[in-house]
């Protein structure tokens, strides 16, 4: 069974840093993406669909997550993979820092001290785990604006997991979720 891919592949006039993706997203985070329009009330993080004009590629890499993590290899087949891919590694990371009996308040600081982190690496630095999937930006502006866009990304999963890992309102994470805090997507970790 192979992997599942972006449904964002064929998404026209796609802006490209290196090969990475800046696909629009629906958040309230400042950044450089392109804004996508609220979910109306009757849609949910939860129930929204694909073919959903508000359906961002961070609710595609959080319904895809559990899936993909099983895959040790995953083709490449367009530069959406590889913003699936960076969400995925991402995922991983944040669910490695919620234990079991961590209240939400507790998960909410250990995960923003992560998302809000500036000091992360991008495709092109030495310490990006993946550089021969992904090319470095081609000068320090494209830098600076794919280090933006990720970080706005970063924030607005980290919040999405969030929501998802606390969902049944219990006030402790669903042990479904934190079943794949040990999974490594490609084997790798960010």
């Amino acid at each position: 069974m192979p992997a599942y891919h972006s449904v964002f592949l064929d998404e026209p006039n796609q802006q490209l840093i290196g090969n990475f993706a800046l696909l629009p997203l629906r958040t309230r985070t400042r950044g450089p993406a392109q804004q996508l329009p609220a979910l109306p009330s009757d849609v949910t993080e939860l129930t929204i669909d694909a073919a959903h004009e508000s359906y961002d590629p961070l609710d595609e890499v959080l319904s895809l997550f559990r899936a993909n993590t099983f895959f040790r290899n995953f083709e490449i087949k367009g530069p959406a993979d590889r913003v699936m891919i960076y969400g995925i590694l991402f995922v991983s990371e944040v669910l490695s820092k919620v234990k079991p009996g961590m209240s939400r308040r507790e998960a909410e600081k250990s995960v923003m001290n992560i998302a809000l982190d500036t000091n992360f690496a991008i495709p092109g630095d030495a310490g990006f785990p993946l550089n021969q999937a992904f090319e470095a930006p081609g000068d320090r502006n494209g830098a600076e604006t794919l280090r933006q866009y990720i970080m706005q990304m970063r924030q607005e999963l980290a919040s999405r997991l969030l929501n998802r890992v606390y969902a049944d309102g219990s006030g402790v994470p669903s042990k479904w979720w934190l079943s794949f805090t040990k999974r490594k997507f490609m084997g790798k970790a960010l």
